[in-house]
């Protein structure tokens, strides 16, 4: 987990408890997406080769981006938008 996080966005991290689950349709079944707090040890956020952009954002920003279905209503019950 931690190397594809590495991969994927650039970032060392060390990873804590589980946050949340969902699942998503795919092409051939669905994608069981699990998510976990982590702490950033070290690198320079950048996207990988499956994204065009990342970035960190505040509340305000994130309420301007155009976001998955149900993603805003999923990471407020987790208690997971970011801190204003």
């Amino acid at each position: 987990m931690i190397r594809e996080i590495r991969e994927e966005t650039g970032l060392l991290v060390t990873v804590g408890e589980l946050i949340g689950n969902v699942t998503r349709p795919a092409v051939h079944g669905v994608y069981d997406i699990h998510d976990y707090a982590c702490q950033v040890r070290s690198g320079v956020l950048r996207a990988g080769d499956d994204a065009a952009e990342v970035r960190w954002v505040t509340g305000a920003i994130l309420d301007t981006l155009p976001l998955s279905e149900g993603l805003y209503a999923t990471l407020e019950a987790w208690g997971q938008l970011p801190r204003t």
